[in-house]
C-alpha cells in the first residue's frame, strides 16, 4: 500500500478495513476460515497484476482494500471457535496458542524481509493458511455433526463484552502501526526489508515478556512512548533492536488487560474481548491518525503517536 500511494489517509485504511469485521453482528463459525485462504488469493492475482501492469494504481488499491476486508472478515469469523476447538485437545492451553500465534507472526515478518516482490510474500503465506484449513476439513467429514461444537451459539457478535480500557490501548497500537510502513519508506528511507525487521524484531520482543521485570501500567505505556522516540535518534539497527523491548510491553500490555477481565469468563472469551474491543479503539485511531497526518504533514505522525502514549498511560495503567 506504501508503494501505490503516499496518502497517509489511503494508508490508514489498511488497517481500518482489517478491523472493521469485529464491529459488526457476525455469527462466528469455523467454516469462514476459508475466507481468509480467498483473500490471500485474491492478494497474489493484485500482486501478479501490478507486476504485469495489467491495472492502473487506483483499481489495485481498491483491490487490495477489498481482499484485506475478507481477509480480517474471515479471521473474525473463525478466530473464537477455532481456538475452543484447539483447546480441546490434551494439554492445551490459551498460553500455548498466544505463543503459537506470536510465533507464526514472527515468521511471516522474516518472510516478508527475504521474499520480494509481493508474489514471492503471498506464496508462502497461502502454504501456512492451508495446514490448519486442511484439518478441519478432514475433522468435518469424521465427526458430521459434532463440527458445531466448535461453533458459538448463534447470538450475533454484540453478546461479547466491550472493554473501554481495551479500546482505549486499540486506539494507541492502531494509530502507531496505521503509518508506521508509510513512515520507514517516506521518511526513513526504508523497503519492505526494514519494516519487516521493525515487525520481526516486534514479534520477538512479544515472546520474551517473561525476561522483562515486572512494570506497573503507566510506566509500561511510558517506556513505550520512550523507546518510540528515540528509536528516531540512533542508526539503523539501533532502531530496530528498541523494537524487541517495544513488542514485550506491548504483550505486558496485554495479558494486564485480560487479566483484569477475569469475571468475564473463559480465557478465549476475554482474548476476543481484548481483540473486539481493541479493534473498535484500532479502527479510530488508524483514521484518526491517518487523517491528521494528511492535513498536518506525515512528519507530524510520530510526535502526535508520542502524545498520545503519554496522555492514555495513567488511565490505561489503573487496571490490575
Amino acid at each position: 500500500m506504501s508503494g501505490l500511494s503516499p496518502s497517509p489517509l489511503l494508508n490508514s485504511l489498511l488497517p481500518a478495513l482489517g478491523t472493521l469485521p469485529a464491529l459488526l453482528p457476525l455469527r462466528r463459525r469455523a467454516w469462514a476460515y476459508a475466507l481468509q485462504l480467498l483473500a490471500v488469493l485474491a492478494l497474489l492475482a493484485v500482486a501478479a497484476a501490478q507486476a504485469l501492469q495489467w491495472l492502473p494504481a487506483p483499481l489495485l488499491l481498491a483491490a487490495s482494500l477489498l481482499a484485506v476486508l475478507l481477509f480480517a472478515l474471515g479471521a473474525e469469523l473463525s478466530g473464537l471457535p477455532l481456538q475452543r476447538r484447539l483447546l480441546r485437545q490434551p494439554g492445551s492451553s490459551i498460553e500455548q496458542l498466544r505463543r503459537g500465534s506470536d510465533l507464526g507472526s514472527l515468521v511471516g515478518y522474516l518472510l516478508t524481509a527475504l521474499l520480494f516482490p509481493a508474489a514471492l510474500q503471498f506464496g508462502p503465506a497461502l502454504l501456512l493458511l492451508l495446514p490448519l484449513g486442511l484439518l478441519l476439513a478432514v475433522r468435518g467429514r469424521g465427526r458430521g455433526p459434532a463440527v458445531a461444537e466448535g461453533e458459538l451459539p448463534k447470538a450475533p457478535a454484540q453478546t461479547i463484552p466491550f472493554s473501554r480500557l481495551c479500546a482505549l490501548q486499540g486506539l494507541l497500537f492502531g494509530g502507531l502501526f496505521a503509518l508506521l510502513p508509510l513512515w520507514v519508506r517516506a521518511v526513513g528511507e526504508g523497503d519492505c526489508f526494514d519494516f519487516a525487521m521493525l515487525l520481526a524484531a516486534y514479534g520477538l520482543g512479544r515472546g520474551l515478556t517473561g525476561l522483562l521485570p515486572p512494570l506497573n501500567g503507566p510506566l509500561r505505556y511510558g517506556l513505550m512512548a520512550v523507546l518510540l522516540g528515540t528509536s528516531q535518534l540512533v542508526p539503523g539497527w539501533s532502531a530496530v533492536l528498541l523494537f524487541l523491548p517495544l513488542g514485550g510491553l506491548a504483550a505486558a500490555s496485554d495479558a494486564a488487560l485480560v487479566g483484569a477481565l477475569g469475571p468475564l469468563g473463559d480465557a478465549p472469551l476475554r482474548w476476543t474481548v481484548l481483540q473486539r474491543s481493541g479493534a473498535v479503539g484500532g479502527l479510530a485511531g488508524s483514521l484518526g491518525m491517518g487523517l491528521l497526518s494528511q492535513l498536518l504533514g506525515l512528519g507530524l505522525a510520530l510526535p502526535l503517536q508520542l502524545l498520545a502514549f503519554a496522555a492514555l498511560a495513567w488511565p490505561l495503567g489503573r487496571c490490575r
